[in-house]
C-alpha cells in the first residue's frame, strides 16, 4: 500500500487553530498541558497516577465487568479488562456519538489512532499497560445528527420518534433501514458480511446503546478495544462532587468564559467552539433531557413541571446521581474523573473544545490529558491511482478546491502558455518609464498615467481568464474526467472521511481494510494520510 503524508495546513481543510497547535504555536501553550509526544506521554502517566485513586479504579472495573455481562468479548479485551484492575495500568480515549452504523468514515479513524497509540505506548513502556477506550456519548440527545449515514452518495435516514439520550431509544423501527441499505449493498460475500453486520447489531438488540457496543466490539474488539457508557449510576456517584460545584459555584462557567476570552485575544480568529452555561448539567428522565437551571432560589428542569429546593437538590445528587448528565463542557471532566486516562484522541472541533477547559481542569484538581488530533485519511482504490498517475495529478493537487484545481491543471496541460506575468510584467516596465515622465510635469497627467495602467492590465487579465476559459472548453473532456476523479474521493467537494460510510469501502477494500489501517496509520505523525489500497 504505497502512503503519502500531506500537511494538515496543506489540504486546506482545517482551521487555523488546529494547525497551529500541531505546529506548537507558543501563543498556545497556556492552553494545554503536554504536546503529544512518547516521552510527554510517560510524564502524563506520572501525573495521572499520584492523582487517580484505587478506590475509582475498584468501581471503575466493576462498572465495566456489569457493562460487558452480557457481551461476548474477544481474549485482549478481556486481557484489558482486567488490567484495568491495576494501578500501572492507563486508558487511552476517544469518544463519539452513536451514529447509525458508524455514521461517517473518520469514526474508524478514531479508534484506529487510539489503539494505536496504546499499542506503541506498550512497546516504549512494557512494563505499563494501556487500553484503548471507546467512550460512548449515550446520553447525547441530537438524534437528528446520528440517525443517518451515507452509502454512494445516499443518505440512509432512520426515522423515528425520539426524544431524550439517544442511548435508550428502541431499535424499533431499523428493520426499515436495513432493507434500504441491502438493496444498496447488492450482492457479494462483504455485502452479506455488512448485511449480518448491521442485522446482528440492530435487529438483535433492543436499544441503541446496545446495538453501538454490539456493533464496535464487532469491528475492533480483536484488538482489545474497551467500550465504556458513561451513562452509569456508580460511575456517576464519583462525579456527585464536580457535579455540585458546578451547580452552586459555577465554577466552569467562569473558568471556561476566561479562557474563551483569552483564546479570541491570542487570535481574533480562533472559532470559541463552546460556550458555558451557568449550570452545565440536564436533568434525565426516561424520554427526556432537559437542561436544569437556577431561577431565584430554586432549581428548575426546562420544559417540565420538575423543580428543586437547594436542599432538596443536595439530596437528589446523592440518592440519583444517574438522573444527572454532563453537558459537553463537563463531559470532558467526568469522562477524567472516572478513567486513569493519558490521552484524548478527537477530531478538530473537539480539540478546539478541550482547548478551552484546561484553567477548569486545574480549579477542578483533575490532570489536564494530552490532546492529540486523531489520524485523517483519504483512501484511494488502486485502479482510481493508476488513473492519477495518468494524468499527472499530485496527491497535493487533488486537496484544491474545485476551481483552483482545475485551472492549475489545464495550464499544465495546455499546448500554449496561459500565463500572462510575463506580460503584465512588460506593462508595468513600461509605465515605470512614463512614470518617471510624469514626474517632470503635472499631477493630472500622472493621474492620467495611473488610469491607464489599471486599464490595461485589468485588460490583460481578462484576457488572460478568457484564454483560460477557451481552454477548459478544448479540453473539456480532460477536465471531465479530472473532476470526476476528484468528485469520487471528495464526494460533495467535502473531505471522503467526513461524507462516506465505512461499508462503502468495505465493498472495495473487503476485510483487509481495517487492518490496513490499523497498519499505515500513526497517531503521532501529525499529517493527512494518502493511501492507495
Amino acid at each position: 500500500m504505497p502512503t503519502d503524508c500531506i500537511t494538515f495546513r496543506e489540504t486546506g481543510y482545517f482551521s487555523k487553530l488546529i494547525c497551529d497547535y500541531i505546529d506548537q504555536d507558543p501563543m498556545l501553550e497556556p492552553f494545554y498541558n503536554r504536546f503529544p509526544s512518547l516521552g510527554n506521554l510517560k510524564a502524563q502517566m506520572v501525573e495521572k497516577q499520584s492523582t487517580y485513586a484505587k478506590e475509582t479504579r475498584a468501581i471503575l472495573t466493576d462498572s465495566l465487568h456489569n457493562q460487558y455481562k452480557n457481551v461476548a468479548i474477544s481474549e485482549a479485551t478481556q486481557t484489558n479488562l482486567s488490567a484495568l484492575s491495576k494501578s500501572n495500568t492507563f486508558t487511552i480515549t476517544t469518544g463519539h456519538q452513536l451514529n447509525i452504523f458508524t455514521g461517517p468514515l473518520y469514526f474508524l479513524y478514531k479508534i484506529v489512532s487510539t489503539i494505536n497509540l496504546a499499542k506503541e505506548l506498550k512497546q516504549v513502556n512494557p512494563e505499563n499497560h494501556y487500553v484503548p477506550v471507546y467512550w460512548m456519548a449515550t446520553e447525547d440527545h441530537d438524534f437528528e445528527e446520528i440517525n443517518y449515514f451515507t452509502l454512494n452518495g445516499k443518505k440512509i435516514r432512520w426515522n423515528a420518534p425520539a426524544a431524550g439520550p439517544v442511548g435508550m431509544l428502541a431499535t424499533e423501527g431499523l428493520d426499515e433501514v436495513f432493507h434500504l441499505f441491502s438493496q444498496e449493498l447488492g450482492l457479494g460475500k462483504d455485502a452479506d458480511y455488512l448485511k449480518a453486520l448491521f442485522s446482528n447489531a440492530y435487529l438483535s438488540h433492543t436499544t441503541l446503546t446496545e446495538a453501538t457496543r454490539y456493533l464496535v466490539n464487532e469491528l475492533f474488539g480483536a484488538y482489545g478495544l474497551v467500550i465504556v457508557d458513561g451513562n452509569d449510576s456508580a460511575l456517576k456517584r464519583l462525579f456527585i462532587p464536580y457535579m455540585k460545584t458546578d451547580i452552586f459555584q459555577q465554577e466552569a462557567y467562569h473558568k471556561v468564559t476566561e479562557s474563551c476570552a483569552q483564546l479570541s485575544a491570542v487570535d481574533a480568529t480562533y472559532p470559541i467552539q463552546v460556550n458555558p452555561r451557568e449550570i452545565n448539567l440536564f436533568y434525565l428522565k426516561k424520554g427526556s433531557r432537559e437542561r436544569l437551571v437556577r431561577e431565584g432560589d430554586y432549581f428548575k428542569v426546562l420544559n417540565t413541571s420538575v423543580r428543586f429546593s437547594e436542599e432538596m437538590l443536595h439530596e437528589e445528587l446523592e440518592q440519583y446521581p444517574e438522573r444527572f448528565s454532563p453537558n459537553v463542557i463537563l463531559r470532558p471532566l467526568y469522562q477524567e474523573v472516572v478513567l486513569p486516562n493519558l490521552c484524548y484522541i478527537g477530531g478538530g472541533g473537539e480539540i478546539a473544545y478541550w482547548l478551552e477547559l484546561k484553567s477548569f481542569f486545574e480549579a477542578s484538581q483533575v490532570p489536564f490529558p494530552i490532546l492529540l488530533l486523531r489520524n485523517s485519511a483519504l483512501l484511494i482504490p488502486q485502479k482510481v491511482k493508476e488513473k492519477l498517475n495518468r494524468m499527472e495529478i499530485t496527491n497535493k493537487q487533488l486537496f484544491l478546491k474545485r476551481d483552483a484545481f482545475i485551472n492549475r491543471k489545464v495550464r499544465e496541460i495546455s499546448n500554449i502558455d496561459i500565463d500572462f506575468s510575463p506580460q503584465r510584467k512588460a506593462l508595468q516596465e513600461q509605465f515605470e518609464y512614463l512614470y518617471s515622465l510624469a514626474e517632470q510635469t503635472d499631477l493630472s497627467f500622472m493621474s492620467a498615467v495611473k488610469a491607464q495602467e489599471v486599464k490595461q492590465l485589468k485588460g490583460l487579465n481578462a484576457l488572460e481568464k478568457r484564454l483560460l476559459k477557451a481552454q477548459k472548453r478544448k479540453l473539456a473532456d480532460q477536465v471531465t474526467r479530472m473532476t470526476d476523479l476528484q468528485n469520487q474521493l471528495f464526494p460533495g467537494k467535502a473531505l471522503q472521511e467526513r461524507t462516506d460510510n465505512f461499508s462503502q469501502h468495505y465493498l472495495q477494500f473487503g476485510p483487509e481494510l481495517i487492518p490496513a489501517l490499523l497498519t499505515h496509520l500513526k497517531p503521532l505523525e501529525f499529517g493527512f494520510a494518502v493511501l492507495v489500497l
